[in-house]
């Protein structure tokens, strides 16, 4: 009995050996395969993909099966989001809705349908309010409710209160000026319409010397904000050029061919402020309401608040699950910004994960998003937030909040895996990292991988990540919720 045992631990210790110097692992029942599996993955992928590596593979419990630089500080791009979500959801609840309303003091004048009195509208951030294009309230839901109980005329300036700080949305300071105008990183905070994203159409005028016209607006009223001086003319050759202006607005000059089909302008609301009055002056005609507006008083009164209507979003659920699926940086500030208030969110948001993991070394965030590359995170911080957050009050069914294998940021992991489910995660990118976090389903129990790459080759990076997801998963089976009815994530539109 003595010599078989000491064979075994002989054994034992060659295993180890063979092992590369940087990469450890835990003899787990379903370790060896696994472990053969990833070495082979790695020895490959850090000759195709040079730079700095930090990947965990780990049981649904949290045990490293295999590592390297686990401990270690990286880059972890948009897999922040995930954070950010279990944050969000462990304060405000996977049911919870944001509201926008129209608050005031006062009445209705019977006769005329004036509003006597104060009113105001009070925004507070929700990422799906007035986007045309998918579900979710709008500014013109929002004037009709105020029309049903008889307003017919609002006089006075548009005042907006919020109940998340201060009243505007702003450029945050932690990213990079060099993503300021790009469509993925557009102002941030309580005054959000159509994620703050502005669209619209050109259209030839109905003969050659007529103005050019606007057909399509996203979100509807933008067209107000902007100045058209291009004139139409014979053909289908078009010299059209599009400006901003001061004050929130814009311009379209030259000319547009008779024949030529419609070009469309998309842009970052660099004044959300400005397109919300836009917004609300379309609203409130569209719902037959008289808005006379008049020049903002200062005063000190507190705002008003009588609900006089009000829209609300799909649950935090259906929210979040979008968010993760699009990677939508704004969404992801703005539920940072529901659970962490306006004050130093990203420091509640790294308490709350060191609560859940138990780990405060080698954590850094300045943003729920990760656009921001001073953010820092481990990969081992992250297995271990997957392992237990779902077993906290506000992680019921915590994977089901991420898209699965197929979909939205992972639709390129749509083959070489059995069927959508198998996977879900979160990647990230930034032009110096690749990362991909998440949880994989297999018949001998789920396995959490984050693979984390910062580097130059950050293409061939991802790349990689997909053949480890694949690799592990080739005979994966779905991932399991919590619940025994269940058949995936949160009900959300879809969005082709």
């Amino acid at each position: 009995m003595g010599l078989m045992i000491r064979r075994s631990f002989q054994l034992f210790v060659l295993i180890l050996l063979a092992a590369p110097a940087s990469g450890r692992f835990s003899a787990l029942a379903q370790g060896p395969s696994i472990i053969g599996e990833v070495q082979s993955w790695f020895a490959q992928t850090s000759r195709r993909a040079p730079g700095k590596w930090g990947v965990v593979v780990a049981d649904q419990d949290g045990n490293i099966i295999w590592e390297v630089n686990a401990s270690e500080p990286m880059i972890p791009a948009s897999t922040v989001k995930l954070l950010t979500t279990g944050f969000a959801r462990t304060v405000v609840g996977s049911e919870a809705r944001r509201a926008t309303r129209v608050v005031g003091d006062g009445q209705i004048d019977p006769a005329t349908g004036t509003w006597l009195g104060r009113w105001a509208l009070e925004l507070n951030g929700d990422p799906s309010l007035d986007r045309p294009d998918r579900s979710g309230p709008t500014m013109v839901d929002l004037a009709h409710q105020l029309a049903a109980i008889g307003v017919r005329r609002l006089v006075g300036p548009l005042t907006v209160t919020t109940s998340a700080g201060e009243a505007k949305s702003v450029f945050p300071s932690v990213w990079s000026s060099r993503f300021r105008g790009r469509s993925y990183a557009p102002p941030i905070g309580p005054v959000t319409l159509n994620e703050n994203i502005i669209s619209f159409a050109v259209a030839p005028g109905y003969k050659a010397g007529a103005r050019a016209l606007i057909v399509g607006e996203a979100p509807m009223g933008v067209a107000g904000l902007v100045t058209v001086t291009a004139t139409t003319i014979v053909g289908r050759k078009s010299s059209l050029r599009f400006g901003a202006q001061s004050g929130g607005r814009y311009i379209v000059s030259g000319k547009i061919g008779l024949s030529s089909k419609p070009r469309r302008y998309t842009a970052v609301a660099n004044d959300p402020s400005a397109v919300l009055e836009a917004v609300w002056r379309r609203a409130t005609a569209e719902a037959g309401i008289t808005w006379v507006a008049t020049p903002a008083l200062l005063s000190s009164e507190p705002s008003p608040r009588r609900v006089l209507a009000e829209v609300a979003s799909g649950t935090f659920d259906s929210l979040a699950h979008e968010i993760n699926t699009r990677s939508l940086n704004i969404g992801a500030e703005l539920l940072l910004l529901w659970g962490g208030g306006p004050k130093a969110p990203a420091d509640a948001l790294m308490a709350h994960v060191r609560k859940v993991t138990g780990l405060s070394e080698g954590m850094h965030l300045v943003d729920g998003s990760g656009l921001s590359s001073d953010d820092r995170m481990t990969p081992l911080i992250f297995t271990t937030y997957l392992a237990k957050i779902p077993l906290t009050p506000g992680g019921h069914n915590f994977p089901m909040l991420l898209p699965a294998n197929g979909s939205g940021t992972l639709r390129r992991l749509k083959s070489g895996l059995p069927e959508p489910g198998v996977v879900r995660a979160k990647t990230g990118t930034l032009a110096n990292a690749a990362t991909l976090v998440g949880y994989l389903g297999r018949s001998d129990g789920t396995l959490l991988i984050a693979a984390m790459y910062n580097g130059g080759s950050v293409y061939a990076a991802r790349q990689a990540q997909w053949a480890l997801f694949r690799r592990l998963g080739a005979n994966g089976i779905v991932i399991p919720s919590d619940d025994a009815n269940a058949t995936g994530g949160p009900v959300v539109p879809d969005h082709k």
